[in-house]
């Protein structure tokens, strides 16, 4: 089993000779062992592709996107526009997931050198201070997900508080970020700027609600978010010709995503959930995304999961699987028997403050199930919450 940081030498000459056309099309994954394994795409009609990138599979089966020159040099030069300047970056995330693999590309078009975070034994504060000390670069950034921020401000040394300030920007994206935790980063002193995009636009192009330079923001009627811009993917590699998720109008690439949004008179974008996150219980409409937001604000509550799972009853049932506060948690044996009881007693006081809104099935635990880029497992989380209003 491999240990210690990631070997990225190879993922960054093979993207530097796909980047000038010297190279195929570069897929990275980490095998069994630990290690960095560079895999080679044959991209039929997309000859200047430099990587193939798969989306998270939160929802459904990975979808491997491509990525060309024109799109990753527009994203790239974009994110420098917008952070004031290239620099040094610390790898902390997954580098087989467009959030890693952008923190490479950056660097190899900044003329900079990456510093990889060992990442062999789980991401933990230790590790990503001891490797943010080793940054020499004067501007320095990262990309992190809401996770990884919270355990690193939840009783943070005074050395990793010190690395925190230090960085130019924290990049922080893949999830909704709580207003909690930007208040927290924000009061410790950490420059963060919440991040929105995809695989399918290079990751993210939108920082703190507003678009990148030469990026393009919509919603449809429908309230469907659509980016559009230079940093578009080129499509699927399954399906390149689809035209229902990417399209061009008048001159302008277009990524229809599945998100649901809104634009202020500023132009600001807010997320307002995912398109398929509508929960239709006894007729009426209720969205996740607003319960999950409302659960949040309960004491004991460090994150919450909402869906909808089959009810004969209802059409469908709110159900939450809710990750508790350390406070809430009990330890060791009673652990479980203490998260049940808990969960009883949240059930109770959402029925009372939320009517029908509130969920009628809670899975309480420790922490949400995570993918390995540090997204919710919905899929997982679902198929636990069936399960459990399945035995009711």
């Amino acid at each position: 089993m491999n240990s210690g940081p990631l070997n990225v030498e190879p993922a960054l000459k093979a993207l530097a000779a796909a980047l000038h056309g010297e190279g195929p099309a570069v897929e990275l994954s980490v095998g069994s062992d630990g290690a960095l394994v560079v895999g080679h795409v044959e991209t039929p009609g997309c000859d200047d592709a430099v990587a193939v990138v798969r989306t998270s599979g939160s929802t459904g089966a990975p979808k491997a996107t491509v990525l060309t020159v024109e799109s990753l040099a527009a994203s790239s030069m974009a994110t420098a526009l917008a952070l004031k300047g290239e620099g040094q970056w610390l790898l902390a995330l997954p580098v087989e997931y467009v959030a890693g693999i952008q923190v490479l590309v950056r660097s190899l078009f900044a003329g900079t050198r990456p510093w990889v975070m060992d990442m062999s034994r789980g991401f933990t504060p230790e590790a990503f201070t001891e490797a943010a000390m080793e940054l020499t670069d004067r501007i320095r950034f990262t990309s992190l997900v809401p996770t990884q921020l919270q355990r690193l401000l939840d009783e943070p040394s005074p050395e990793t508080l010190a690395v925190l300030r230090r960085f130019n920007a924290v990049l922080l994206g893949g999830a909704p970020a709580p207003a909690s935790l930007l208040a927290a980063a924000r009061d410790a002193g950490v420059r963060v700027i919440t991040t929105y995009g995809s695989a399918e636009s290079c990751g993210g192009c939108v920082y703190d609600g507003f678009p990148l330079e030469g990026v393009s923001v919509r919603v449809e009627g429908d309230g469907r978010i659509l980016l559009g811009g230079d940093t578009i993917a080129a499509g699927y590699l399954e399906t390149p010709e689809s035209t229902e998720t990417f399209f061009e109008e008048d001159g302008v690439r277009w990524y229809r995503t599945s998100d649901l949004g809104s634009i202020d008179d500023d132009g600001r974008l807010t997320v307002l959930g995912r398109a398929d996150d509508v929960i239709i219980t006894g007729g009426v409409k209720v969205s996740a995304a607003h319960v999950q937001e409302e659960l949040e604000k309960s004491d004991g509550v460090a994150a919450a999961f909402v869906a909808g799972v089959p009810s004969a009853e209802w059409g469908q049932a709110v159900a939450a699987y809710v990750a508790l506060a350390e406070s809430a948690r009990g330890a060791e044996a009673d652990d479980a028997l203490r998260s049940r009881d808990h969960a009883v007693v949240l059930q109770q006081d959402w029925r009372r403050t939320l009517g029908i809104l509130a969920p009628k099935t809670v899975l309480a635990a420790s922490s949400l199930l995570m993918l390995p880029n540090g997204k919710p497992d919905r899929l997982a989380m679902t198929a636990e919450l069936n399960t459990l209003h399945e035995g009711k």
